[in-house]
């Protein structure tokens, strides 16, 4: 039954795996412009290293003492040559810059966004205000984050990532994120998202978020903050707009 299962449901990566060396697998457009943008990049650079490990190789064959032993007096310079290796590297740059800047300006943009989410990192864990909602009592709705231990895990759950308490998002809807930290420097991380924003006391930071796809996506500090540093995950978990629904009358 699971066999059949799996050859119709994909299977995403949304957390780290044991001797990981690709990305993520996304949930979000950013993230997307993210991996295309290293795509392209890494093109350039595979085609900048052949070439350049031929054009030397080319060099010590032909132009070593056996096969050439005797130096021309114009082959020390070169303007043609010259110009080349000067022009063709800028070239590549400008090539290079136009999709990085448009990648930038779009990750640095809020769009109309219909949930603010505020995310304060302390020492160590987590704290979460829905600033658009608020309690019974007046408050905004608001919670705490904290690791789940080791000795409390339940099948299925995982080691250092998962949390008691997960920030649950509507899917397809633009979420603002405003960061900021209590008491020393956080960053808060969540790789499939594409997200990595410093918490800094004092200041608020926003980031800009939208899920295009249900699943929980795991995340954590990513700036040294104290001994327990490695010990304060995070987890967002996007629903559909009914479960969202159902998640806020729950609080």
């Amino acid at each position: 039954m699971l066999q059949q299962i799996s050859l119709f449901k994909t299977v995403y990566c949304d957390a780290p795996q044991p001797w990981q060396l690709g990305f993520q697998d996304s949930g979000a457009p950013g993230f997307t412009g993210i991996v295309e943008l290293h795509n392209t990049i890494f093109f350039y650079l595979v085609v900048i290293c052949v070439s350049v490990f031929w054009l030397l190789g080319s060099i010590i064959y032909y132009y070593n003492n056996t096969k050439n032993p005797i130096i021309h007096k114009y082959l020390n310079h070169g303007t043609l040559i010259e110009l080349i290796w000067t022009i063709t590297p800028a070239l590549i740059l400008i090539a290079i810059a136009f999709p990085s800047f448009r990648l930038l300006y779009l990750l640095d943009e809020v769009i109309s966004p219909t949930i603010t989410i505020k995310v304060t990192g302390h020492q160590w864990y987590w704290s979460f205000e829905y600033s658009d909602y608020v309690s019974e009592s007046g408050d905004p709705i608001e919670f705490d984050s904290y690791m789940i231990p080791e000795s409390d895990l339940e099948l299925g759950q995982f080691r250092l990532l998962d949390v008691d308490n997960r920030v649950v998002i509507p899917v397809d809807t633009h979420i603002r994120l405003i960061v900021t930290g209590a008491d020393v420097i956080h960053d808060y991380a969540v790789p499939s998202l594409g997200i990595k924003i410093d918490a800094c006391p004092g200041r608020l930071n926003q980031a800009s978020l939208l899920t295009e796809r249900t699943g929980v996506f795991y995340g954590q500090c990513s700036e040294i903050c104290g001994v327990y540093h490695g010990f304060m995950p995070t987890a967002i978990e996007a629903v559909s707009v009914q479960d969202y629904l159902t998640f806020l009358d729950s609080l």
